[in-house]
Order: C-alpha cells, then sequence, then structure tokens
C-alpha cells in the first residue's frame, strides 16, 4: 500500500488529508509516514490486565514475549489488583502499565501484541470479559492515530482508574516534562492527565473502590498499607555488632527462629555475612555454608507457615540457592553494586528485591568521601532511583522492589536522624524521578545500631532496645512500611500502637 493509500484508509487520515495544501500535504505525508515507514525508535507505553489462571505468571509471560519482539521495556507502574469493569461477574484483574522503546511501527506493533495475546491463550469471548492477557496501546510518540483497526491514545483511557493509576507511575515529576506536555495533551481534562486522574479520586482511591496496590511475595499479593510489618533479624555470622556468634549453630538459629515467630514477626532475614563497619568480606561459597544448613531446617517449621523468608546478601550466586531453598525475598545492602550478576539473576528469579542505599562497600562507606553530603535526602533518593533504574533495566519491575535509605550505612550520626526524620522528603524526591518509586513500601533498620547507644550512652548493642523503639515510631509515623528489627516482641508494640494513632489520624481527614 503507498502511503497515500495508507492515509487515506482511515476516515481520520482522509479528512486531515483534503484540508490541505500541496504544501501542508506533503508534510502531513511526512509526518505519518514517519509512523508507519520507520528507522528511528519511538516511546510506547502498553497497559496489561489479566484475571484468569495465574494472573502474575501472566504478567511475566507477556513481558518475556514482548522483549522477543523488539520491545524494550525500560520502566513499570506499580502491580494493582482491581474489580473487573463493565462486566462485573468475573474474577479479580491484576492491571500494570509499562513504558518502553521499539522500532515496530503502531499497526505493526498492534498486530505483535495480539499475537501475544493469541499464543497466551486469549479467545475473542466476552468483550471486556475474563482473560488470560489483555495487552493495549496507551500512547505510541507523540501520534494521534485513528484507523479502522487502532485509536491512539487509547479511547478510554481517561475513565479507567485502573488505566490511569499505574500510567501515572511511569512518569517523573520534574523529569518528563515533554512526556508529560504530550500525554496532557490528549487529555480532555483542563489539568491534563493528572487532572484526569484527580477528577476520579487520585490516592484516595487507592486501597478501596477495588483499586489496591500489591506486591507479590511467595503466593500472596501483599498489601502494605495495611499495617506495618516487622522484620526479624537472624545473623549467623560471629562477626556481627549485635549478635554475633548467638546463631551459629543450626539448633540455636532455629530456636530463635521459633521464638520471633511466637512474638508476632512477618518476615525474618537471614545473613550469613556481616556488613557491619570495616567487616572483612566472605566468599560467597563460605557464606552458602554459613546459611544454608540453618535455611534448610528453617523451611521444615511447621510453624514457619505464613511468614516471609528473606536473604541478606549482596551475592547473586547466594540469592539464586537460598531462593531454590524456599526464601521470598533478596535484601541486598548494596543495591546491586557489589555483583554485577546480581539485579539480572534476581530478575530471573521473579522475587521482590530489597535495594538499600550505601555508597562504597561495608569497608569504605563510612570514609570521609562517602559520608559527605550537599543535601542528605536528595542525594539518597537521587541514589535509590539509580539502583531502581538499574533494577528495572535488568528485568525487576518496580512492583517488586523495596526500598531501604540505609541508616547506618554512609551515614554519620546526624545523617541518620536525619534520615528518621526525613523519609517523606524522601519519598517526594524520588516522585521528582519516578512515580513509581516513591509508591514503594519503606524498610527502616535502625535497630541496636551505632549512633542509638552515641545518643543515648549505651555502648553496648544489646542496651539499646529502648532507643530502637523511639527510632522505629519515628519512622513508621514518618511513613516506613516494614522495620528491621532484633527484638520483636517490643517493636511489634510499637509498630501496632503507630498504626492506630495513623489509623486515626486518617480518620479524621
Amino acid at each position: 500500500m503507498n502511503i497515500f493509500r495508507r492515509i487515506t484508509s482511515s476516515k481520520h487520515g482522509f479528512k486531515e488529508a483534503a484540508k490541505c495544501s500541496k504544501g501542508k500535504f506533503l508534510s502531513f505525508v511526512r509526518s505519518f509516514a514517519s509512523v508507519e515507514v520507520h528507522s528511528l525508535e519511538q516511546e510506547v507505553v502498553i497497559a496489561l490486565g489479566s484475571n484468569v489462571g495465574n494472573r502474575l505468571h501472566n504478567f511475566n509471560e507477556a513481558l518475556q514475549l514482548m522483549k522477543m519482539s523488539g520491545i524494550q521495556v525500560m520502566r513499570h507502574g506499580c502491580l494493582y489488583e482491581t474489580e473487573p469493569a463493565y462486566v462485573t461477574d468475573q474474577p479479580l484483574f491484576l492491571n500494570s502499565a509499562v513504558r518502553g522503546t521499539t522500532k515496530l511501527g503502531p499497526h505493526e506493533l498492534l498486530s505483535v501484541l495480539k499475537n501475544i495475546e493469541k499464543e497466551m491463550g486469549r479467545t475473542d469471548g466476552i468483550r471486556y470479559g475474563p482473560r488470560p492477557i489483555d495487552l493495549d496501546i496507551l500512547f505510541y510518540g507523540k501520534f494521534s492515530i485513528q484507523s479502522d483497526t487502532l485509536i491512539i491514545p487509547h479511547e478510554r483511557i481517561w475513565e479507567r482508574p485502573f488505566v490511569i493509576a499505574p500510567l501515572i507511575d511511569l512518569l517523573g515529576l520534574a523529569v518528563d516534562g515533554d512526556t508529560v506536555a504530550s500525554w496532557h495533551s490528549f487529555s480532555r481534562e483542563s489539568g491534563g492527565i493528572f487532572g484526569a486522574w484527580q477528577k476520579l479520586g487520585g490516592e484516595s482511591l487507592i486501597g478501596k473502590e477495588g483499586l489496591r496496590r500489591v506486591l507479590p511475595i511467595g503466593d500472596q499479593l501483599w498489601d502494605w498499607s495495611q499495617k506495618t510489618h516487622v522484620m526479624g533479624v537472624l545473623n549467623l555470622t560471629p562477626d556481627s555488632f549485635s549478635d554475633g556468634g548467638k546463631f551459629q549453630s543450626v539448633g540455636a538459629a532455629v530456636s530463635q527462629v521459633c521464638s520471633m515467630i511466637s512474638e508476632g514477626v512477618d518476615i525474618i532475614d537471614i545473613g550469613a555475612q556481616s556488613t557491619r563497619p570495616s567487616a572483612p568480606r566472605i566468599s560467597a561459597e563460605e557464606e552458602l555454608d554459613r546459611l544454608m544448613p540453618v535455611l534448610e531446617a528453617i523451611v521444615e517449621l511447621p510453624e514457619v507457615e505464613g511468614k516471609f523468608l528473606s536473604v541478606d546478601t549482596f551475592y547473586s550466586k547466594v540469592a539464586s540457592e537460598a531462593v531454590s531453598k524456599g526464601i521470598h525475598l533478596v535484601n541486598d545492602v548494596s543495591g546491586g553494586r557489589l555483583d554485577s550478576n546480581m539485579l539480572n539473576v534476581t530478575a530471573g528469579l521473579k522475587v521482590p528485591y530489597i535495594a538499600m542505599h550505601m555508597r562504597g562497600d561495608p569497608s569504605t562507606m563510612q570514609n570521609n568521601q562517602n559520608l559527605h553530603y550537599e543535601n542528605l535526602c536528595k542525594e539518597v533518593a537521587s541514589e535509590i532511583y539509580m539502583r531502581v533504574k538499574d533494577a528495572e533495566a535488568a528485568g525487576i519491575p518496580a512492583w517488586r522492589i523495596i526500598i531501604d535509605p540505609g541508616i547506618g550505612f554512609s551515614k554519620n550520626n546526624e545523617d541518620n536522624l536525619d534520615i528518621l526524620m526525613g523519609l517523606p522528603t524522601i519519598r517526594e524526591e524520588l516522585s521528582v524521578k519516578s512515580l513509581a518509586a516513591s509508591h514503594a513500601p519503606f524498610l527502616l533498620g535502625p535497630s541496636r545500631k551505632k549512633f542509638l547507644g552515641h545518643i543515648c550512652n549505651r555502648p553496648e548493642a544489646s542496651e539499646r532496645d529502648p532507643a530502637t523503639i523511639a527510632a522505629v515510631t519515628a519512622g513508621i509515623l514518618g511513613g516506613a512500611n516494614i522495620i528491621r528489627v532484633h527484638n520483636v516482641r517490643d517493636n511489634l508494640d510499637a509498630a501496632r500502637l503507630c498504626d492506630a494513632l495513623l489509623k486515626r489520624k486518617k480518620a479524621h481527614r
């Protein structure tokens, strides 16, 4: 089909062509041809939905097939569990959106996505009915396209909270000016895409009206907004600052796990390598020798049913072996910078990834260079964003990422206090670069750390539990979703009180 026939084959194209003078018509031809007859990559936004079978597996498979088809995904929205629209007598959906690039033309892209849907078992069925996967092109570059088979932007974006929520996640408030302007121009609302979202209810919709923001852990979809979760620390090291050497034997470790479970722990974080300042680094093999016998005993405990297990490691080999034995999360203090394979391996494991802020490594993190900040919260947020960006590029979606600002890592005493008081600022600074990252669960780990001993004159780590309770209280009230602690019982009480306070505060709004 020649260019003129391609343009005039749609009502929109013919109408636009008819209005053009010769010069304008040639310009119109060139602009249309740049979409269909192309050599440059175009940015695309694709919505994903699923409510048949293993919904998360369907998302993973669709993303892999998209990558194999020439669609490079660079950003992911958050993951939402939503009530069905239009046809309501069907299972709940998972919804998200991704942003990437492709050299496929818009109709080629449509054909690729339809083939993926078909390959994954979608049939025509009932319109808006159940489906294993639904892939819709929301935006293609800055182009408005109308043909018999394709309308871009997708015509029903603006009436669907389950579409706009993940779509907005793909933006950064300050770094996507051209993209925002382009998306604004397609919205009928005076405030553009953000105005359309606010008209529907905005962030107040999250957690109600059938729109939950969730993170997949194990076989569960975790809604972290319901309460503060307590992560208990299990150190299998001889040299950890607080309890080094206490739980090196399998029996002692298992006994400690049972104790934490009886006290109400939600997540158990198992570490076999010390990351205290100046700690010597051991090999992945030595770390595995410490870890695996204990992990194999823990997963056999009936009491561990319903609890999440995390491995505290910066080695991809350790992460992979641990997940194969039952670990649910990877907690990496380096954010992927101490093992070049960590992000790619974790992406393949398809488990949540805790990305922590640290400069240098445990042996250098407290040197003068790594302790220098002009604006602590802004720089921590910017550096965390780079870790999140790298993780997404490796294939770890934003909906699997948990953020830890790294108390005690590359921070002095005053910096740690600024982190405790500055969690809202860090979230706000993250939103400048990525709204999805700013919505991620935050983990806070001040437990028994040196700065608490310095402030409270408690040189022994075991004497710092009261100060830890005060620190996690400040953190929870500032927006922390997970607290990582040694003393589960007392900190759980603090978390419950904070949750009650926040619930009352929300009720009075």
